[in-house]
C-alpha cells in the first residue's frame, strides 16, 4: 500500500478553544498557532466527547465514544484488543511514535496483577512505540534531565511549585524553578527534534502530547508573569457561587469538586478572590504561550528539513478547562469551555484551502479516522467517528451530523466523589449526556435528576430553561435525538460481519 506521507499530530492538554477564537484570544499571544492556522483548516465547532484526560484521550485515539471503550475514568482500563490509531496505522506500515504520553489504563485480565503497568494509569496505549517517557506523574527523565542540569528537589512534585526569586514566601505567580530552556514543554521539544532528524528520508508517523498548560500552574519565567491579571476578561458567570449553584443539583458538587486551590502547588491554601483567579488565569495563558513557541519550533524543523509539504499536521487539545468560569475549575462539568477544544489540520494535498474554517459540528472521535483515511488505511467499524476529508476539501456530505454528542462519568467506585455524596447516586448512574445542537444543549442525566436545556439564541447557559413549560416541545425531540444518537452508536465492532457458508462477510459502517 503506498503511504500518503508522513502525519504530526499534536495534542496541547486542556487548551481552552477560545485562547484561539473567543473571549480569551484577544488577551494570549500564539503568533505559531495563529499562523499555522493560515496553513491550515480550522474546525470552530470541535468538541471532546467525553472527559476528563484518559476517557478523552481514549476516544481520540480509538475513535469511540465512551459509551462503547467504556474507559470513563481517569483510571478505568481500556479493553487490549479496542482498535485504535497506533494499532491501524502499524498496518499501514508507519511506526506509531509517541513523544509523551496517552493516559491509558491497562486491561487486567491481560497482565500479571504484578506488572507495574496496572499501578498508573499513565500507561501508552496498545500499539504505540514510546520514544520518550513524559507522564505528568512520573517523568523520570525530565527529572533526570533536570538533576543533571543542577537542579535540587527533594520530592519530584516540588518542581511544580513556584519559588520566590529572592527566597521567603512564594507568589501564585512566582517563576517555576526550572529556566524555561529547561521546562517539561521544552525538554519534550527538544527530545522529538533531536529524534525525528534521522527520519527525514522515510514515511513516520508521531503523537506529540503536551502536558501544559494542564495544572499544575506553574510557568518558568518569563512565562509567569507574561500577562497583567488585571487587564484580563473576568470569569464568565454570575458574581455569588449560591447563584451558579442554585441552577441545578448538579452545580453545587462541581463548584465543590476542584478549587483553585487544587491548580497550584505550595500554598496551604488558596480563596477565591478574583485577584488570585485573575493571577492563575494569567499563569494558564503564559504556559499557553509556551507552548505555542515551541509548537514553533517544531513546523520551523518541519520546514528547514523540506518535510513540511510531505506532512498532514493535526493540532488539537483533548478537552478544555473552566478556569474560574462559572465558578468551577477543570473540565467535570457540562459547560463547552470545558469540550470545545481547538482543530487545525493541515493536508498538504489541499493547499487551495488553506486557512478555511469549517462551521458544521466535529467531534473528537473523528481526527483518527481522518488520519487512517489520509494514509489510505480502511477505518475499523468500531469506530464512530468520521473522517474528515471531505470537509477538509470543501464539501460536506448530505448526511454529516447537525449536533455533537458527549459524556461524563463522575463516578468513582473506590472512593465515591463529591457528586454521589451529594446527590446519592450511584457508579452506574453517575453519569450524564450532552446534545448541542445550532440553538440548544440538552444535558440528561441517568440518574434521577432533572435535564438542563441552554437556549443560546436567548441567555445561553445563563438560565436552564428546562422547566419552563414553553420548551416542553425542544425537550422532548432533543430527549428522541439523544436516545436515537446512541441506538444509532452501539457497538458497532463486530455487528455488521456475518458468518455465511461462503465464510465470514463485512460490510463498512460509512
Amino acid at each position: 500500500m503506498p503511504h500518503a506521507g508522513n502525519v504530526l499530530f499534536i495534542i496541547i492538554d486542556q487548551l481552552r478553544a477560545d485562547c484561539l477564537n473567543g473571549a480569551l484570544a484577544a488577551h494570549v499571544e500564539l503568533p505559531n498557532l495563529r499562523a499555522f492556522m493560515d496553513e491550515a483548516v480550522t474546525f470552530e465547532q470541535h468538541f471532546s466527547v467525553t472527559n476528563p484526560c484518559g476517557p478523552s484521550r481514549a476516544s481520540i485515539l480509538t475513535g469511540q465514544y465512551a459509551m462503547n471503550h467504556r474507559s470513563v475514568r481517569n483510571g478505568t482500563p481500556l479493553r487490549h484488543d479496542t482498535p485504535n490509531i497506533a494499532t491501524e496505522m502499524r498496518k499501514a506500515g508507519y511506526l506509531p511514535m509517541l513523544f509523551g504520553y496517552t493516559d491509558t489504563s491497562a486491561d487486567p485480565r491481560v497482565h500479571d496483577q504484578n506488572d507495574p503497568i496496572l499501578k498508573s494509569y499513565e500507561h501508552p496505549m496498545n500499539g504505540f512505540h514510546e520514544v520518550v517517557e513524559m507522564r505528568l506523574e512520573e517523568s523520570y527523565p525530565w527529572r533526570s534531565h533536570l538533576m543533571q542540569k543542577g537542579y535540587e528537589f527533594e520530592d519530584y512534585w516540588d518542581v511544580h511549585k513556584p519559588v520566590a526569586p529572592s527566597g521567603g514566601q512564594p507568589r501564585l505567580n512566582d517563576p517555576a524553578m526550572y529556566r524555561a530552556e529547561d521546562s517539561d514543554t521544552a525538554f519534550l521539544t527538544d527530545v522529538f527534534l533531536n529524534s525525528m532528524a534521522p527520519f527525514s528520508d522515510e514515511n513516520w508517523f508521531a503523537h506529540l502530547t503536551y502536558i501544559r498548560p494542564h495544572p499544575p500552574l506553574v510557568a518558568p519565567a518569563p512565562y509567569n508573569d507574561m500577562y497583567d491579571p488585571e487587564t484580563l476578561p473576568r470569569p464568565a458567570g454570575f458574581s455569588d457561587a449560591g447563584v451558579e449553584g442554585a441552577m441545578h443539583p448538579f452545580f453545587g458538587p462541581t463548584i465543590a469538586n476542584q478549587t483553585a486551590s487544587d491548580f497550584v502547588l505550595g500554598f496551604d491554601d488558596v480563596e477565591p478572590t478574583i485577584e488570585n483567579i485573575q493571577t492563575l488565569r494569567a499563569v494558564y495563558l503564559g504556559l499557553a504561550s509556551e507552548v505555542d513557541h515551541h509548537v514553533g519550533r517544531v513546523i520551523r524543523f518541519l520546514k528547514d528539513s523540506g518535510q513540511y509539504d510531505d506532512t498532514m499536521v493535526v493540532v488539537t487539545a483533548d478537552h478544555g478547562e473552566m478556569l474560574g468560569d462559572r465558578h468551577s475549575w477543570g473540565k467535570m462539568t457540562v459547560y463547552d469551555a470545558a469540550y470545545k477544544t481547538p482543530l487545525m489540520i493541515r493536508d498538504p494535498n489541499n493547499q487551495a484551502r488553506a486557512g478555511s474554517v469549517v462551521s458544521v459540528p466535529t467531534e473528537s472521535i473523528d481526527i483518527t479516522p481522518t488520519i487512517l483515511d489520509w494514509v489510505g488505511q480502511p477505518i475499523p467499524n468500531s469506530m464512530d467517528g468520521r473522517s474528515l476529508l471531505p470537509l477538509l476539501q470543501g464539501e460536506t456530505p448530505d448526511d454529516w451530523r447537525s449536533y455533537s454528542f458527549s459524556e461524563l462519568d463522575f463516578a468513582e467506585p473506590e472512593k465515591p466523589s463529591v457528586w454521589q455524596h451529594v446527590l446519592g447516586t450511584g457508579n452506574s448512574d453517575s453519569c450524564l449526556g450532552i446534545l448541542r445542537d445550532e440553538r440548544f444543549t440538552l444535558v440528561e442525566f441517568a440518574a434521577e435528576l432533572p435535564p438542563i436545556l441552554f437556549d443560546h439564541h436567548k441567555s445561553g447557559e445563563l438560565q436552564n430553561v428546562a422547566v419552563d413549560s414553553e420548551y416542553a416541545n425542544d425537550l422532548a425531540r432533543l430527549s428522541r435525538q439523544m436516545l436515537r444518537h446512541r441506538m444509532r452508536n452501539m457497538d458497532h465492532t463486530l455487528s455488521l460481519d456475518s458468518i455465511t457458508a461462503d465464510g465470514p462477510k463485512s460490510r463498512p459502517r460509512y
